[in-house]
């Protein structure tokens, strides 16, 4: 991983996240940059559903919803708009033995980690938590 310390402007949101997958998520493990964490967060909730249908869901995959909503719904320079859809979708998402398989909403959850990126632009370093093993 590069020690970036600042994530690039730019218009296209998967820009962004591309930038953020290959700077700020390592290939295994926690990330250790809050904003890379709440990628990996959004990623690793779409693959245990999408390739898993969620038989593999545990404290660790109830820990992403609640990291992803604390964050999201917690950041007052998010607008209303964002967070309603960020909460619909982690709702639609807590439902683990309903898997959702359809990309719409984990697209929606990164565009919303994206417009927390562009709004926390310097690298937000974070500590490895130990009791997660996702």
């Amino acid at each position: 991983m590069n020690d970036f310390r600042e994530i690039p402007a730019n218009d296209d949101p998967s820009v962004v996240a591309k930038w953020i997958w290959r700077n700020l998520v390592p290939k295994s493990g926690q990330a250790t940059s809050g904003q890379g964490e709440l990628l990996r967060a959004v990623e690793k909730l779409r693959w245990e559903s999408q390739n898993n249908g969620n038989v593999n869901w545990d404290d660790g995959f109830e820990s992403f919803i609640a990291f992803l909503e604390r964050t999201l719904i917690g950041e007052p320079k998010l607008s209303a708009e964002q967070k309603a859809s960020a909460t619909a979708d982690l709702a639609i998402l807590a439902d683990f033995e309903h898997p959702y398989t359809e990309d719409d909403v984990y697209d929606r959850l990164e565009e919303n980690v994206v417009a927390f990126c562009r709004i926390h632009s310097r690298i937000i370093e974070r500590a490895i938590d130990p009791n997660l093993g996702r």
